[in-house]
């Protein structure tokens, strides 16, 4: 399969939840997450071209674009404006994309170093996981229960749990 977007994740942002040095892209279509063992490089809003295979591997429940055999860096691409989601929307037809949630932290913020950091944040329609990867080098010390806040980031999964993944520390913004 060979797919065309621009990249919403740098390359390697997720590697300590990952273990490689992937990146995302995304179309008018919807978004994926590319799975290679090397960081090319890759920064925000590049267009790439790439070529691989569709599987369900590298993260439980993702799918990933993984045996590339083709990666083509090809110019600037069009600023991808996230899509505003609610939290209970977080799921399969979200997947892959780069979303917008707001909500309230509803539990305690849970350190699943070395990995990274996990945030319940739920607007009355749901709770879902917000994945900070500890790669990412966001910083959440300011963050508590009870906060509302809106995050930015890479509509995920990991097993069962749907989640918003922030990519850097501007996807995480405490609303007053």
């Amino acid at each position: 399969m060979t797919i065309d977007g621009v990249v919403t994740v740098p390359s390697g942002a997720f590697s300590s939840s990952t273990f490689d040095q992937g990146f995302a892209i995304q179309d008018r279509t919807g978004g994926i997450y590319v799975s290679v063992a090397d960081n090319l490089g890759f920064a925000l809003r590049q267009q790439v071209r790439v070529t691989g295979t569709l599987a369900d591997t590298v993260l439980p429940g993702l799918l990933v674009l993984t045996n590339v055999t083709e990666v083509k860096a090809h110019g600037r691409g069009p600023k991808v404006e996230p899509l505003p989601v609610a939290t209970g929307d977080v799921g399969e037809t979200t997947e892959g994309e780069l979303v917008t949630i707001t909500g309230i932290i509803t539990q305690p913020i849970v350190n699943d170093l070395p990995f990274g950091f996990i945030i319940v944040v739920n607007d009355g329609s749901g709770e879902v996981n917000s994945f900070v990867c500890a790669s990412t080098g966001i910083d959440v010390s300011g963050l508590s229960q009870g906060q509302t806040i809106e995050v930015t980031g890479f509509s995920g999964q990991f097993a069962n749990h749907f989640e918003v993944d922030p990519r850097t520390q501007s996807d995480i913004r405490v609303v007053p």
